[in-house]
């Protein structure tokens, strides 16, 4: 459709949200998305929940919310006795209605957030020991326990994974990166792909989830072509002096159900942001939200070593910057080697990437290659043949084992870039202060990404463990309760995925459960609230 004039654009902004008319119980008979000029009326839109990032992260906690229910199944055997004997206890109950603090007591695995370890061992038992058990879930729909959310993203459903480097295999196996409800190799038969091995291709996994939200039924709950820019709290609790004057105005939504009843949503956040049209144009909007969660993922800000002649054309910070220039043939014919920068999967998928294509390579990092903290020494050399190579080479083929460069491949390990020149040289520093200068043909900068809150207060640097420092998802994840997925330092604010340090898919949709949890719990609570009578005009604590 065009959107060139203010009837259509009305057409698209009523569209926008107009299923949420039947699903909060009542028609919207005004526009619940406003002209960024105009002042939040009474009549506008608050809806429970406004997910942001429509990646695995924010389609796994739209499939809980949309009443979706993990029950044990009744032929299933945990191999963990302990825990199994805990889900006997409660076998009516889905795992969502069951204290998940009890449940993953005592649980380890390769997440820092218990609830990851406990819903991962419930979809793959024994996974990280090599086992390829059944979950001993399943799963029905209930329609009841629906919470009206919307999902928002910038491009399809799938999110990153719609624009990560498609030449290379993912990390994990394709059974790994799969959602509840459909298995990754059910879909793969039903559209008669050839999945040739376990770990599959990114464009494999991103046609997956954005299939995923079509099968489930959830398009309904998501929006593409969304910007976010603003996402703001509207009051800061009791204890906030100001909150008695916009306590008139904005404490508390009663909205009339159709049968008479009354429900209460509390207007917490404000969210502003646009809606690329097929023309191109910006359609802006503004709604209110009783809680958000972030789901972003990290992949919005590449790192940056932040040195002198970072900014020349010639230094890349992508895989696909990467392979671009080598499917230009850019490279092709440069006796100069390509610097590599860092010591992660991406690097070494660059590395990969310049071998096969028999392009030399320089490959710079800080660590020691016997750090134990370095990602190879956490990948089975079986599984992970091609990662164990580059490993293999950073440690023999060594600037130090041999003083001239190797043909093919060098490694700089303990090293760090000065600067970079205009004549295409880099300026490396050794840990004892040694300086070398290297001719090269392009450089790469992979040293890991960082998510982008720029639409949040201080960009979101107040709500990591470490205040009034940018939220990475190594060193200063977002801080959250570690069964509620609830910012502890942001009432009404949930955060999943990447940004609170789980990187892996296997691991993230723990974050959904723990948060599906939390809300439900809440809407049960303000049932009873209004069931007795109690429910107020000053919103529900």
């Amino acid at each position: 459709r065009s959107y060139s004039g203010p009837e259509t654009e009305g057409q698209l902004l009523n569209s926008f949200f107009q299923y949420f008319g039947d699903s909060l119980g009542r028609k919207i008979k005004r526009m619940p998305l406003i002209e960024e000029t105009v002042l939040p009326g009474d009549s506008l839109l608050t809806l429970p929940v406004v997910i942001i990032g429509n990646g695995p992260s924010g389609i796994c906690l739209s499939y809980l919310l949309s009443g979706y229910r993990p029950y044990l199944s009744p032929e299933a055997i945990h191999p963990n006795p302990i825990l199994h004997t805990k889900l006997e206890e409660a076998r009516h109950l889905s795992i969502v209605d069951q204290d998940l603090e009890y449940l993953s007591e005592g649980l380890e695995g390769r997440s820092s957030n218990p609830v990851a370890v406990l819903f991962d061992t419930l979809l793959h038992p024994d996974a990280d020991f090599g086992y390829d058990y059944p979950p001993v879930l399943h799963w029905k729909l209930e329609q009841h326990n629906y919470i009206p959310h919307i999902v928002l993203g910038k491009g399809p459903p799938g999110g990153a994974w719609h624009s990560m480097e498609g030449s290379m295999l993912t990390i994990s196996f394709g059974d790994w990166m799969e959602l509840p409800g459909l298995t990754f190799k059910e879909w793969a038969a039903s559209k008669r792909r050839n999945i040739k091995s376990d770990r599959v291709m990114p464009e494999e996994i991103a046609c997956y989830y954005k299939q995923y939200v079509k099968v489930m039924g959830l398009q309904k709950n998501f929006r593409d072509n969304v910007y976010i820019t603003s996402v703001s709290r509207l009051y800061r609790g009791k204890d906030d002096e100001n909150r008695s004057q916009l306590n008139e105005n904005i404490s508390a939504r009663h909205l009339e159900m159709e049968d008479g009843q009354k429900s209460l949503i509390t207007r917490n956040w404000e969210v502003r942001g646009y809606q690329r049209a097929t023309d191109g144009s910006h359609v802006p909007f503004c709604l209110f939200a009783e809680n958000v969660a972030l789901a972003t993922g990290t992949f919005d800000s590449p790192g940056r070593l932040q040195v002198e002649g970072e900014d020349f054309p010639f230094v890349l910070h992508s895989m696909s910057d990467f392979g671009a220039a080598i499917s230009k043939g850019k490279l092709r014919g440069k006796t100069d080697p390509v610097l590599i920068v860092g010591a992660g999967l991406t690097a070494a998928d660059a590395v990969l990437c310049a071998y096969n294509n028999n392009i030399p390579v320089i490959h710079v990092f800080r660590r020691r290659v016997t750090d134990t903290s370095l990602i190879f020494k956490q990948l089975p050399k079986k599984l992970y043949p091609e990662y164990h190579k580059v490993y293999h080479m950073m440690c023999t083929q060594s600037h130090t084992v041999d003083s001239n460069l190797h043909s093919a491949y060098t490694s700089f390990p303990e090293h760090n870039v000065l600067s970079f020149k205009p004549e295409m040289k880099c300026v490396l520093q050794s840990a004892s202060g040694l300086k070398k200068i290297l001719k090269f043909s392009v450089a790469l900068v992979l040293i890991g990404s960082h998510p982008n809150l720029f639409f949040l207060k201080d960009q979101g640097h107040s709500i990591g463990h470490h205040s009034n420092q940018p939220i990475t998802c190594k060193g200063n994840p977002i801080e959250i309760d570690p069964y509620t997925y609830e910012c502890t330092k942001e009432a009404n604010l949930f955060a999943l995925g990447p940004l609170v340090g789980d990187n892996f898919v296997r691991f993230l949709k723990g974050g959904a459960l723990g948060i599906a949890r939390c809300l439900a719990i809440r809407q049960k609570k303000k049932h009873e609230l209004m069931e007795s009578g109690d429910g107020g005009g000053d919103g529900v604590p």
